[in-house]
């Protein structure tokens, strides 16, 4: 492959925009808001992102390099088609969802990251727990983006891949270091813009090259390949059903959605935002249908690719920046992959910014220092942010298997982080006892279920399972659902039975290790008088709690409003006398 100048420039050009932009709305962050709240700038922006900026970035949130590529994967390859190309809908859904039942609840009671929740009601420990598959799930996610990243721009230039890995992540990381969401939010408008305008002025001339067959034709007849519009075996229903619930279920309880929920002005505003993005998640999807289309219909030995096909040579996860760059003039090439390039970084860098702001406030502010300064958690946040990225950097050089280990990351998130989040927010009585076993519960029957990507065996045996060609049995039962599910129901029912235990008499107080149930309100637990408004809870949990409105306190938890409304309720006031 011959260095391509023209190509070198394209990236160059959309990069240096994307720097260009972070860096302003860096700026525009150090000045937003006084002295101390500028680590909740950095986290939630303020809490004053609109409707445009925020509609872009939180479609952003998924629409990326995997988002992109996959969908023209899945729709391009032979047996699989576009009824295999579950993202699009299932984000969608998952955003729809999300702004119908999450969305509310979570911005209403000013918390600052999605394990705030957690924290208040089980405890720091627990929150501790909860934060490995939310760090595991935006490490892992982000690794694949640079991943995919390094293999596209291999593509469009002969240069080494790891160089382009780490010079996109460097680029990702640096604004993101600088400016926290607003840097993300701002850059995440523009790579929408650039993957909208790059693919869309791509795909009229791919449709014209001569060696393309009309898409419309070969969507239901066998030319070159299988109909692009795909089937679904009546072998693979429940494995299709399994994997639809984890996007759209598991697509909810990620920091990266709720950070610019959170960063909204009201309640209203983040569940209109979530409608939006579940819009514009559809929207991008459609030029990667239709890129992954002209792929299947595309004879590609009258083309410069030569034989064998992509399929053949094992390059479908490419499909995308192939079609553009043999099948697209040269100068209209270099702009789509180009601009692609430069846009996959949408998704990463609000992994790297959502996994230090939840380090930053729920394991080293809330956990351990709870005295810490504004400045000091800012410099935990930026440290944090250079050490996640480099981290995810390396683990995309040197891991063999990324998109394995973040297909197993977003399962725990799905069968962990999403029973629990159900738990606190709907779930009234649940406790710590009953959240540690449904996490443990749910693990292990992830790991029993074993996982092909990482050749790893199952050791429980579904109904339905098969050997693939490496030997590891593929599960067709949908077990993940069934993991979520019973991780589920054994936090309400251990959690209800520990209740019943402590407070009939059955078990002595001082085996409530946990202070889950007989000292509610230890130190162990966040007062909920300081996080949340009294309009938004039942009054009597609050009764034993005195809040502490200490100025290290305050400077904690986010959402100062509470302490005068709280002051001032006087419902509060004689729940409080009693």
């Amino acid at each position: 492959m011959a260095f391509h100048v023209e190509g070198l420039v394209a990236i160059v050009v959309f990069y240096l925009a994307i720097l260009a932009v972070g860096i302003w709305a860096a700026w525009k962050t150090k000045n937003s808001g006084g002295e101390g709240d500028r680590s909740e700038a950095i986290i939630v922006g303020g809490r004053d992102i609109g409707l445009l900026v925020g509609g872009f970035t939180m479609t952003a949130t998924w629409v990326g390099g995997g988002y992109i590529n996959g969908t023209a994967e899945a729709v391009y390859v032979p047996g699989y088609g576009l009824a295999w190309a579950q993202a699009p809908i299932g984000y969608s859904l998952s955003l729809v969802l999300g702004g119908l039942f999450f969305a509310k609840p979570m911005r209403s009671k000013g918390y600052v990251t999605m394990l705030d929740p957690f924290q208040q009601l089980y405890g720091k420990r627990m929150g501790g727990l909860l934060f490995i598959p939310a760090l595991m799930g935006e490490m892992f996610w982000a690794a694949a983006i640079f991943s995919a990243l390094g293999a596209t721009i291999s593509v469009i230039i002969d240069i080494n891949v790891n160089i382009s890995v780490i010079i996109s992540a460097l680029i990702a990381t640096m604004y993101t270091l600088v400016g926290g969401l607003y840097s993300v939010a701002y850059t995440d408008v523009v790579q929408l813009f650039c993957i909208f305008l790059g693919l869309w002025i791509s795909v009229p001339f791919a449709m014209s090259h001569p060696a393309v067959t009309d898409i419309g034709f070969t969507a239901v007849h066998q030319v070159h390949q299988a109909p692009w519009l795909g089937s679904i075996n009546s072998l693979d229903i429940y494995t299709w059903l399994d994997n639809f619930l984890l996007l759209t279920l598991g697509g909810i309880p990620w920091q990266a959605y709720f950070q610019r929920v959170l960063s909204s002005s009201s309640a209203t505003y983040a569940q209109v935002l979530s409608f939006l993005a579940a819009f514009g998640c559809l929207v991008m999807a459609l030029p990667a249908v239709l890129i992954g289309a002209i792929g299947a219909s595309t004879a590609w030995n009258d083309t410069d690719y030569g034989f064998p096909d992509p399929m053949a040579n094992k390059e479908a996860d490419m499909i995308l920046p192939i079609v553009l760059q043999y099948l697209c003039p040269v100068y209209i090439s270099f702009f789509g992959l180009g601009a692609v390039s430069a846009a996959v970084m949408s998704s990463a860098d609000s992994s790297i910014l959502s996994a230090s702001s939840m380090f930053a406030r729920n394991i080293y502010q809330l956990s351990f220092r709870q005295n810490a300064s504004d400045r000091e958690i800012v410099w935990v946040m930026r440290i944090t942010v250079f050490l996640f990225g480099a981290s995810a950097t390396a683990m995309a050089l040197l891991a063999s298997s990324v998109y394995g280990l973040w297909y197993l990351s977003s399962d725990l998130v799905y069968i962990i982080i999403f029973p629990q989040l159900l738990c606190v927010l709907f779930i009234k009585g649940t406790n710590t006892y009953g959240a540690i076993a449904g996490y443990l519960f749910g693990l292990v029957l992830r790991i029993t279920g074993g996982e092909p990507y990482l050749y790893l065996q199952p050791l429980i045996y579904y109904p339905g399972c098969y050997p693939d060609e490496n030997n590891i049995y593929i599960q067709r039962f949908p077990f993940k659902t069934l993991a979520m599910l019973t991780s589920f129901f054994t936090n309400i029912i251990v959690s209800y039975l520990a209740k019943y235990l402590f407070e009939s008499g059955t078990l002595p107080p001082k085996l409530d290790f946990l202070d889950a149930v007989v000292a509610r309100y230890s130190r162990e637990h966040m007062d909920k008088a300081t996080l949340v408004k009294s309009d938004n809870i039942v009054l009597n949990e609050l009764a034993p709690v005195n809040p502490r409105h200490s100025l290290t306190l305050s400077s904690t938890f986010t959402n100062k409003e509470a302490f005068s409304y709280v002051d001032s309720s006087p419902e509060l006031s004689n729940t409080e006398d009693n």
